[in-house]
């Protein structure tokens, strides 16, 4: 199998990654390489072939985005079995199903087959990765914005007029392409909200009980005080956010009513407007977060129902790709301006060739049906999940990447989740989600991984399952 590796490409025509692909694809279909073989390390496969190891590593991500090849993190690149078929992992050659190595770390384990990582949501390739490749190299070949020049507003807009499309589709209401404000990702979206919102020496920030921990980190970066709000089945308590105002003098209420982080909790309608009455009545300013739900809302966005004080964010990372770390933030009309300013001074803005490619990709006709089958194969895996730990008390949504189970009697969060990673499955404790000193329920949140085989992610629930089963035992003494 050596003889493979050996000569150099100095001959081939075209780019040389490709050769490389070519040369380990024709190997595969002659019988010289079979499922499960080992490829060379890229720098040793660099060095036989005298290219760059840039070029084996672009070689090697083409066929594992094909499903010709598996990565494994810390054991190398594999030849993959064909598709639909199965290894002695369980794991199947479906690309649909993902090698998305990056995506979804993970690694075999003599005694227990795959640790899978359920701490956060990761999308499935469903051709958005062949999609963004072929889309840069356009950009790459042509790009409009230059290679030698400082970001710029004009430079941006067709990229801005492509977002705002994009986010009109939701139930956020009409964008204007002046509305949009890009960030490094829906994290830096929510420092900048902050940054402009903002005042004096401590300000209060107002978060829900159980919350993503990014609105307590954006706040604490910017020493504000973070305050917690109680909840109930409907979202935020309008009497509890009332009280929290009148004794904190806070500033701004950072929430997300569509798809609760992490309890999935829904706010309905009625609801919102209560908290817009009690926003109106303290001068309190709204942050929407809506980075988690991946299809069109069902509930008007605070956006629509108070549109002189209410901020969105929101991103590509649950919808097309994490890689990018491309953000979006709106400001109520008044402030868009000083929105736009507290992103230019901190960054100039996206790189150049990163707008480039939004103002191609938020559009290309093709994105619809792939969001499409993105969300049919989230919705492959909640049912999985569904289906193995169902008899349990367990929130879940078809459309949103991960599931709320509250655990029961006789297990707590941190012992939970300290056995299931002792099992291979690395889930997040319901302590992330709240303040330091307050107390947390005992329940935990599985994100939905899809950069692995079905066929895995149903054996990691499996695994949760048995430890659900088997609490244990409790002695009293």
């Amino acid at each position: 199998m050596s003889t493979i590796w050996t000569g150099t490409l100095s001959s081939a025509s075209g780019p040389k990654y490709k050769a490389v692909a070519e040369r380990i694809r024709s190997a595969i279909q002659n019988g010289d390489l079979t499922v499960g073989d080992k490829l060379p390390p890229v720098r040793e496969l660099a060095y036989q072939l005298e290219i760059t190891p840039g070029t084996v590593a672009r070689a090697y991500t083409v066929l594992t985005d094909e499903g010709v090849l598996l990565a494994e993190v810390g054991r190398g690149t594999f030849v993959a079995p064909p598709p639909g078929t199965a290894d002695e992992t369980g794991t199947t050659g479906d690309p649909e199903r993902g090698f998305e190595n990056d995506l979804a770390p993970q690694h075999k384990d003599a005694g227990d087959g795959y640790h899978v990582n359920l701490f956060s949501p990761h999308l499935p390739n469903v051709g958005q990765a062949e999609l963004i490749r072929e889309l840069l190299t356009e950009v790459a070949q042509d790009p409009p914005s230059g290679f030698m020049h400082y970001p710029s507003r004009e430079a941006a807009r067709p990229a801005r007029e492509a977002a705002a499309r994009w986010l009109t589709q939701g139930a956020v209401g009409p964008v204007r392409e002046s509305d949009v404000v890009f960030s490094n990702g829906g994290q830096n979206a929510l420092a900048l909200v902050m940054q402009a919102v903002l005042r004096g020496r401590r300000p209060v920030v107002l978060v829900e009980e159980l919350s993503y921990p990014g609105f307590r980190r954006a706040a604490e970066l910017l020493r504000a005080e973070v305050v917690p709000v109680a909840m109930d089945a409907q979202g935020l308590i309008p009497e509890a956010l009332e009280a929290a105002v009148r004794t904190h003098d806070a500033q701004i209420l950072c929430t997300s009513p569509e798809a609760h982080n992490p309890t999935l909790t829904f706010t309905p309608e009625t609801r919102r407007r209560e908290l817009v009455e009690v926003a109106r009545q303290s001068e309190l300013q709204i942050l929407e977060d809506n980075c988690y739900h991946v299809a069109a809302g069902a509930g008007p966005s605070f956006r629509l129902l108070a549109p002189e004080r209410s901020w969105y964010v929101s991103s590509i990372s649950k919808n097309i790709t994490p890689a990018l770390r491309v953000g979006f933030a709106l400001a109520p009309p008044e402030r868009t301006a000083h929105l736009r300013r507290t992103a230019e001074h901190g960054f100039f803005g996206l790189a150049t060739p990163l707008t480039d490619l939004m103002a191609k990709l938020l559009v290309d006709p093709r994105l619809a049906a792939l969001s499409e089958r993105m969300l049919s194969v989230i919705g492959d895996y909640v049912h999985c999940a569904v289906h193995e730990l169902g008899e349990y008390q367990v929130v879940w949504r078809p459309d949103v990447p991960f599931l709320w189970l509250t655990l029961p009697a006789g297990w707590r969060a941190g012992a939970f989740v300290q056995a299931a990673e002792a099992q291979g499955v690395r889930l997040r404790p319901a302590e992330d989600f709240v303040q330091r000193t307050a107390r947390a329920p005992h329940a935990v949140r599985l994100a939905i991984n899809a950069g692995v085989a079905l066929a895995t992610f149903e054996q990691a629930m499996q695994r949760v399952r048995r430890l659900l089963d088997n609490p244990p035992e409790q002695i009293a003494v």
